[in-house]
């Protein structure tokens, strides 16, 4: 990593807070090139938290487009760090109308050309999408990155129509606990105590939501750009990563917008900004792969990044399973046009005699992380013990074969009750019998005849069904065997369904794994990029403690039971002392349960607590939150609660307790 300290601008920075139409206003933080010229503004809009919880990842970035000269300004959503107003749904249409706004405020600034690009990362990258197909007359560009065009079946809730117990609810016990944090009075001033009140009284659980609404209906289609590609009229530049579970954007963004105002680029990835450095690597210079963006599309400056090809994708060479890779061997590979004319699809037929599937309820620990950040355990282990609980079918790999883009199965089942689900994964598997798990794919089979409906089994009867699985750019090396691992459970990542233990029946005749095979030999334009590179980091302190580490991710096995439990310590930040004097302590841990025979003894559960302390000003506050989730036949039973503190005086404490029938997960 290189740390510029010199730029062709000098640059400054404030606070500011910008108007919205009904009188709210939104924090803003505003790095700006010291000319007298106007120049374009770039946006990056976030619920996070900019005086603290993304300071430093703004501080990499923000200030090295100022030097570069831009005004990148970082604001955050209503209801949310500093910001006025309170605190709604994800993405919603007040988040999103906010959002034109604040387009609208900085085109019409004395420092701005009128012309506007927003970027961001996941949530950011989200509502840069949408707020594009709003299309607000400023906003000519955006760059996305790990992003989703469609909320129901490539985010955090659901996969191929099955509830997502991973995310689906850690994620909603992560935003109640960050919704819950107070404003900070260095910023907000003598009232934010009030505030803070104000928002904890509308806080309402995000999982009451998301558990309301189980098949693609109008709650999902908004905001999901997928519903009419045409409406974005900015240029996008989507970014992604082979270990990012939103990837499949990048393809779809490719496929659908315009030739002349779409790129996309696809590395090795995480869920993180491709510079950071995280693995797997290897990491690029990224803010000057985004520069040439806003320099091609906001001042009018040919930096051939236009003649890029369409997609750049990295293809991976086989590695040994780990759950960490600090870089993966492999190399670019550039596209003209997505599908591309350089992939075909080869299919390989399933062979042997029908097979009963009836994996126990704990397939699916060795899964890995659903949203990998660069720690030491996020990826999927040796997947042999996976394999073993599933039904396996294998192809030999005569000489080295490349996948590019998403694999798709066709499967002949007899399912034996009216409800469950079907998962299947595609490992690399080396002749020392290790699997590396390549991608993974997963169908509600109440599901199958569209995301849309709720179409339950006629047990005993026997359907052909097909799904997609997520995209991938990987090399199969002769010798190696390609193996199609089929499923009926994947805890926690899929939520069990109620008589999903009888499993289905697959028969192999009418069964089939389709690959895109790209061409190795197929012309493709060298493809490189320049050394990471950012801005000097916020020299943020994180202190040292004598407490051990717990681990990351823990599997505790009651042999006698029947019992697996997964801990996940997300490890988001710890600790740490900004350079203005805030102490910032955060700790969480996930807990994932379920009997090995019983699909409704799933259980999940999310303590979070955080607290925010500034000595200088006798400031002190705590935020404690524990959710769960369990289900019977019939509902998913939820609870929460949220305990709220200053000093030692109680502020808010309330607990939810919900029941949602079970309508299709």
């Amino acid at each position: 990593m290189h740390i510029r300290t010199s730029f062709p601008f000098e640059t400054t920075h404030e606070d500011v807070r910008i108007p919205l139409s009904d009188g709210t206003l939104l924090y803003a933080r505003v790095w700006r090139p010291l000319t007298d010229e106007p120049v374009p503004a770039l946006l990056e809009y976030l619920p996070y938290r900019l005086t603290d919880w993304t300071a430093p990842r703004d501080a990499q970035r923000h200030p090295w487009y100022a030097g570069h000269g831009y005004a990148s300004v970082r604001v955050d959503v209503r209801g949310h760090g500093n910001s006025e107003g309170l605190p709604t749904d994800e993405y919603s249409a007040t988040e999103l109308a906010d959002g034109v706004e604040v387009v609208e405020w900085l085109a019409a600034q004395p420092w701005c050309t009128g012309r506007v690009g927003m970027f961001g990362i996941s949530w950011g990258g989200f509502n840069s999408l949408q707020i594009a197909a709003l299309a607000p007359e400023a906003l000519k560009a955006v760059v996305t990155v790990c992003s989703a065009d469609d909320r129901y079946d490539n985010d955090v809730h659901y996969m191929g129509g099955s509830v997502l117990a991973v995310d689906m609810h850690a994620w909603a016990a992560t935003m109640l606990a960050f919704v819950s944090r107070p404003p900070d009075p260095a910023y907000a001033g003598d009232g934010w105590r009030e505030t803070w009140l104000r928002r904890l009284a509308a806080v309402e659980p995000f999982s009451h939501t998301w558990l309301a609404h189980q098949t693609r209906d109008a709650y999902w289609r908004h905001g999901s750009v997928c519903e009419d590609y045409g409406a974005i009229k900015a240029a996008v530049l989507a970014v992604g990563g082979w270990h990012d579970p939103y990837r499949d954007t990048v393809l779809r963004l490719a496929e659908h917008l315009p030739a002349d105002r779409v790129r996309g680029l696809i590395g090795p990835w995480s869920h993180q900004y491709p510079d950071r450095g995280l693995p797997p690597g290897p990491a690029i210079g990224f803010l000057q792969e985004t520069l040439r963006w806003w320099d091609h599309w906001l001042k009018d400056t040919d930096t051939g990044v236009m003649a890029e090809p369409l997609l750049r994708s990295w293809i991976s060479d086989s590695h040994a399973p780990a759950t960490v890779h600090e870089t993966l061997p492999g190399r670019w590979v550039g596209e003209p046009s997505w599908p591309s004319p350089h992939v075909t699809t080869v299919a390989y037929g399933l062979q042997g005699a029908p097979s009963l599937v009836r994996s126990p309820q704990h397939t699916g620990v060795d899964a890995g992380r659903f949203f990998p950040f660069g720690n030491d355990a996020d990826l999927p282990p040796d997947q042999r013990e996976e394999d073993a609980r599933s039904a396996c079918f294998e192809f030999a790999v005569g000489e080295e074969t490349w996948v590019l883009g998403r694999p798709r199965v066709r499967l002949r089942l007899t399912a034996h009750a009216p409800r469950g689900q079907v998962v299947a994964r595609v490992c690399d598997v080396a002749p020392d019998g290790s699997s590396t798990l390549v991608t993974r794919g997963v169908l509600n089979l109440s599901a199958r005849h569209g995301r849309d409906r709720v179409v339950p089994w006629s047990p005993g009867a026997v359907e052909d069904v097909e799904f997609e699985l997520n995209g991938i750019g990987h090399a199969f090396p002769p010798g190696h065997r390609i193996r199609l691992a089929v499923s009926s459970a994947y805890w926690p990542w899929i939520w069990p369904q109620p008589g999903s233990e009888a499993g289905f029946t697959l028969d192999p005749a009418g069964s089939y794994l389709e690959l895109p095979v790209r061409r190795r030999e197929s012309p493709s334009p060298a493809i490189s990029f320049d050394e990471p590179e950012q801005a000097p980091p916020l020299g943020v302190n994180f202190p040292a403690t004598l407490d051990e580490p717990r681990p990351e991710r823990l599997v505790v096995r009651d042999v006698a039971a029947g019992t697996w439990r997964l801990e996940v310590d997300p490890r988001y930040g710890g600790t740490r002392v900004y350079p203005d004097g805030l102490e910032f302590t955060e700790d969480a841990l996930e807990t994932y349960t379920v009997q090995e025979a019983d699909p409704l003894s799933a259980r999940t559960r999310s303590d979070w607590s955080i607290r925010l302390h500034r000595p200088e000003l006798g400031w002190d506050t705590a935020v404690r939150t524990r959710s769960e989730i369990t289900a019977d036949g019939n509902d998913f039973i939820t609870f929460d609660e949220v305990i709220c503190t200053e000093g030692d005086e109680v502020l808010f404490h309330r607990t939810w307790e919900k029941r949602i029938p079970r309508t299709a997960g």
